[in-house]
């Protein structure tokens, strides 16, 4: 069993690595337009499915509390939290359009959207990504290899390097603390 934990430590690492120098630029950018975002007084919305819909609502609590300096609230929601607004849009639109309806009813131009997709190909979050680019908001896309189908819809799309979901989330959890990390320094004019 030590060996397991040993291997599956490793790949992690490796894939973060790769990933990382596919997406170096793209990382950038993606903590250039979340700055600019915030600094012109726009939120951003978060979505994903499952443990992505985790990582949704992860980011947001970093945003919106802290996640190392002691600052103001940055505007960020989650939208796989309001148990009411998925179940009654569940119920009479279908599960395809619980996030694309609350970037209806929520998002505004200049605002950020970031979607996060194992595959890149969720239903309800390229419906989402549809909605938000309809509505002026910028797209950050968090995906694995390739992007599937949020691929072509993305402002930025950070797609990690693998095919394997539990590298997929580890890896973009990383990328959104650093990123979080990053923010709040420029936003404290620290960087």
């Amino acid at each position: 069993m030590p060996d397991y934990f040993e291997k599956s430590i490793k790949e992690s690492c490796a894939v973060k690595v790769k990933s990382y120098k596919a997406n170096k630029s793209k990382l950038q950018k993606a903590v250039d337009s979340l700055f600019t975002t915030f600094k012109t007084g726009n939120k951003i919305l978060i979505f994903g499915n499952g443990g992505s819909a985790a990582d949704a609502q992860h980011i947001a609590a970093e945003f919106v509390v802290r996640l190392k300096l002691e600052r103001r609230g940055y505007p960020a929601i989650a939208l796989t939290t309001d148990s009411s607004v998925l179940t009654s849009c569940g119920n009479d639109y279908g599960f395809d359009r619980v996030f694309e309806r609350q970037v209806e009813a929520l998002g505004s131009f200049g605002d950020l959207a970031i979607a996060i997709s194992t595959s890149g190909n969720s239903k309800n979050v390229v419906l989402a990504i549809q909605e938000a680019k309809r509505k002026g908001m910028q797209v950050i896309g968090f995906t694995g290899k390739g992007g599937g189908k949020m691929g072509k819809l993305c402002d930025i799309l950070v797609d990690v390097q693998s095919s394997n979901t539990m590298r997929i989330q580890e890896t973009h959890i990383t990328y959104f603390h650093v990123i979080c990390d990053l923010v709040e320094k420029k936003l404290a004019g620290e960087i």
